[in-house]
């Protein structure tokens, strides 16, 4: 055995490290918890440019910024999300050969009335759903999750009417 270590990890010292003197005492009450409610989160407007992007990652980080998980102050039944204003939600592209295999599934609640749609139906008829139904299946399926999804504004352009609104960029 190394001579250093002998000496270092003898017994002695081993009990002289771990000693109760040695350990700092910490004042744990003086530490308080901040839980967010509806009067102090503070809202604010992004605007996301899905040209070229990955739906699925897209959604996630649509998701994530919706809920209010990027805020050190996230608290999980508030909503402390913010505004999220997606244009060119039409050009949204997907990996492999999912735009022609994925089924989105519905059902009109009349017996035989299941009905199937594929991406490149949808991006054809309604270009937002996709993105919204991604988000959608991201979101909690609470009355939160109802509430959170009306923060998301989808535009199959590059326009938008939330110009008062001076939305910030967010980089994905």
């Amino acid at each position: 055995m190394h001579p250093q270590k002998s000496r270092l990890f003898g017994g002695e010292e081993l009990r002289n490290l771990y000693s109760p003197l040695n350990f700092h005492k910490v004042d744990t009450l003086s530490y308080k918890t901040k839980a967010a409610n509806k009067e102090t989160v503070e809202h604010k407007w992004y605007v996301v440019d899905a040209d070229g992007e990955v739906v699925g990652r897209l959604a996630s980080r649509i998701a994530h910024v919706l809920r209010g998980k990027h805020k050190p102050s996230y608290t999980p039944h508030v909503d402390c999300g913010d505004y999220v204003i997606v244009i060119n939600a039409d050009k949204v592209r997907f990996t492999g050969q999912k735009l022609d295999q994925k089924e989105y599934l519905r059902y009109t609640g009349y017996p035989g009335g299941q009905r199937k749609a594929t991406p490149r139906d949808l991006l054809s008829k309604k270009p937002q759903a996709v993105l919204e139904n991604a988000v959608k299946g991201m979101l909690p399926k609470t009355k939160l999750g109802r509430q959170l999804i009306k923060k998301l504004f989808l535009y199959a352009g590059s326009e938008h009417p939330h110009q008062a609104q001076k939305p910030e960029p967010f980089n994905i």
